[in-house]
């Protein structure tokens, strides 16, 4: 698969969701203190991302 959600530890030991397309990392999310929580912001990407809207600065 060419694309998919990593969760990784960061240098102060906080989880962090990464969605990485063909090994390059697209974005990030901020550093969560529990695995969980990172789990939690993943499903709410992929619950709310689809239908928002893309606005320009």
């Amino acid at each position: 698969m060419a694309h998919k959600f990593v969760i990784e530890q960061n240098k102060k030991g906080e989880y962090v969701a990464k969605f990485k397309y063909n090994s390059e990392i697209m974005f990030w999310t901020e550093g969560y203190t529990t695995k969980a929580s990172a789990v939690n912001a993943i499903e709410s990407i992929k619950k709310n991302g689809p239908g928002a809207p893309t606005e320009e600065s």
